[in-house]
């Protein structure tokens, strides 16, 4: 066991048993294959974290360290970070930081964010500051940085050398350059940290202005000036910024407040006119929002009134018509799409499936899955057998992905456990893969492939 390997194992999820495996496994009473696991010489990750967790939660702390304490040894810091959360939560604070600090030493970012707060619920905040100031160009870092400036009484500062980073004729950060076209703020969520500040320090009308004036950096989708006027309730103001039609996420954070205060009604009005232009998905974002409030019908018209040859939008109007009882619909109107476009990808051909299934001919699906010129490809036969598994055939699912299962074993794995071959599933997913060798090197050519 190394560190380098079991961090590419857990990045990829390969030669492991997944996170969400590890839960259904103890979901199932398979306490015992996850702790076997956990402990083996060339042990699982994610079965050790599960497993450490649950003693932890039963008040064995010290037992729950012992699991992972051959992880932590190969001086990986995932694991080091683990043992310190078990470390903070059973009131051992200062073990925890003294288990961090040799990984911050060097300035690494995951060590510095994971011990920052840490320091700073332990009375020891001065110190997650002076080691995260150094790093206020990094977003990763800035975040922490705030928090701990709150806790010291210190947010002017840290929003002071945040707004030095936003002033008109700064330099580039990666160039030098005062004229670099690439030029952004950085960290980039420098704006929404100052506004994050002021608010949390009470002066939301400062920090409204500051997002005003720069523009808040979209997060996930999400807008914090939206976001923050909803949360002050200030939804006039939110209508006004979403008006202009420039702020999509705007739209939506608003229709999402309307929803949750029953106004769906108002919500479906707001949507409407950005549908029309298909503003930032506004089409779907109604679509899904009339299907939720059980108006599916509608939602289809709305959908099909618009010709598309988006996948996800395919996807969204097909689902509609196997939830609505129109399945018969659905591949009339992929029928139509094949026709005028003269071809049918497997991107749209793959979604008949579940349609042909809906109309209760599973087997007609099958033999056209199978017969299709890309039927034998491995997405091919995972999306028949996750049809078949769905239709609650898993025996014939897992038969289909047999014959190649190392390569199909992260499909193959929860229907293993869906037919009660618990040991089986695991041991496929510990399984290596083989090594494949890299490709020859090639010598230099003018001509394609270069």
């Amino acid at each position: 066991m190394d560190a380098a390997a079991l961090d590419h194992r857990t990045s990829t999820h390969q030669d492991c048993v997944p996170p969400h495996l590890v839960d259904r496994l103890l979901d199932l009473g398979h306490a015992d294959l996850v702790r076997a696991q956990a402990l083996a010489e060339d042990g699982d990750w994610f079965c050790a974290r599960a497993w450490a967790r649950r003693l932890a939660g039963r008040g064995r702390t010290d037992d729950a360290l012992a699991v992972v304490a051959r992880y932590t040894a190969t001086g990986w810091f995932t694991a080091a970070a683990e043992a310190a959360r078990l470390l903070d939560a059973a009131g051992r604070g200062e073990e925890a930081v003294g288990l961090l600090l040799p990984f911050a030493a060097d300035g690494e970012g995951s060590a510095l964010r994971e011990l920052a707060p840490l320091l700073a619920r332990h009375g020891r905040a001065e110190e997650a500051y002076a080691l995260l100031v150094p790093h206020i160009a990094d977003w990763y870092l800035a975040e922490p940085l705030a928090d701990v400036a709150l806790v010291l009484g210190r947010g002017d500062e840290v929003a002071e050398l945040l707004a030095a980073r936003i002033a008109p004729g700064r330099p580039c950060g990666r160039c030098g350059g005062p004229d670099c076209a690439g030029r952004g703020p950085e960290p980039f969520n420098a704006v929404n940290l100052i506004a994050s500040i002021r608010d949390r320090q009470g002066r939301t009308e400062e920090a409204l202005a500051v997002l005003h004036a720069h523009g808040p950096a979209l997060v996930n989708n999400r807008d914090p000036l939206a976001e923050l006027l909803v949360k002050h309730g200030r939804i006039d103001e939110l209508r006004a910024y979403a008006a202009d039609g420039e702020h999509p996420s705007a739209v939506h954070r608003l229709a999402e407040h309307l929803e949750e205060q029953g106004d769906v009604a108002g919500a479906v009005e707001l949507y409407r006119p950005h549908a029309e232009q298909d503003s930032g998905h506004a089409r779907t974002l109604l679509a899904e929002l009339l299907a939720r409030h059980g108006r599916g019908g509608e939602a289809i018209e709305l959908m099909r009134a618009h010709d598309t040859h988006d996948d996800h939008r395919l996807i969204v109007l097909c689902g509609l018509f196997a939830a609505e009882g129109r399945a018969e619909e659905g591949l009339a109107h992929l029928d139509a799409l094949k026709s005028r476009r003269g071809e049918e990808e497997y991107e749209l051909f793959r979604l008949r499936g579940p349609l042909l299934a809906a109309c209760g001919r599973l087997d007609e699906a099958v033999v056209q899955i199978r017969a299709h010129p890309e039927g034998a490809n491995w997405y091919a036969v995972e999306d028949l057998a996750h049809l078949l598994a769905g239709s609650g055939r898993p025996e014939e699912a897992a038969a289909l992905l047999e014959p190649d299962r190392l390569r199909h074993r992260q499909a193959l794995a929860p229907l293993l456990l869906d037919l009660g071959r618990p040991q089986e599933a695991v041991t496929l997913l510990r399984t290596p893969l083989p090594e494949v060798p890299p490709p020859a090197p090639r010598g230099y050519s003018d001509r394609p492939p270069f």
